[in-house]
């Protein structure tokens, strides 16, 4: 027993000696690690801190328990005939989809429907061509986690009513309504 303490206690004298004997050695080895585990502790932080924002930013758009349900799945470019053979073969979804998925999903929390569309906008002799729309139910602001900066979103009434009610994005607002406060204009789709 006397011997192994003697062993380490030798050992702990001539690292000791050594490291005294070669401080700049010493420090660079020490600066070594110290640089080598805070780049490790960095890094890692950061792969967290990244995959939190990207999970954060993906739940708010689509969302981690969220799912769905479209005529056609977004495959990438298809040919003309392709397209046509999905349209003809896929059931046109109707709002009677809507409802009985309302029914029959009991552990939805939330069940909305949006079509989308590309048209053409005008107002007070501008134009705007090709402008994707998206027709929704009132739910779909609390679905996709929307915010608005003025106004408020479609209300459910508008929505069974048919009411020519709209949205409008930044771009669309900047491009027909500069300086001017758009709730309450008409544009003419």
């Amino acid at each position: 027993m006397r011997y192994i303490y003697s062993f380490y206690t030798d050992s702990f004298k001539i690292a000791l000696q050594s490291i005294f004997a070669h401080k700049l050695r010493a420090f660079l080895t020490l600066i070594g690690i110290i640089i080598g585990v805070a780049s490790v502790v960095v890094v890692g932080a950061s792969i967290d801190g990244l995959n939190s924002y990207v999970i954060d930013r993906v739940s708010k758009i689509l969302g981690a328990n969220h799912f769905m349900i479209a005529r056609m799945a977004n495959v990438g470019r298809l040919s003309e005939e392709e397209w046509e053979e999905m349209n003809k073969r896929n059931k046109r979804l109707e709002w009677e989809d809507l409802e009985w998925l309302q029914d029959q999903c009991t552990s939805c929390v939330e069940v909305g429907a949006q079509a989308n569309w590309a048209v053409d906008f005008k107002h007070d002799g501008q134009e705007l061509f090709g402008t994707q729309v998206a027709g929704v139910t009132a739910n779909m602001a609390e679905i996709e986690d929307k915010t608005i900066s003025e106004g408020r979103f479609i209300l459910s009434h508008e929505v069974q009513g048919s009411r020519p009610v709209v949205v409008i994005g930044n771009d669309l607002r900047e491009k027909f309504f500069p300086g001017a406060d758009p709730i309450g204009k008409t544009i003419k789709v």
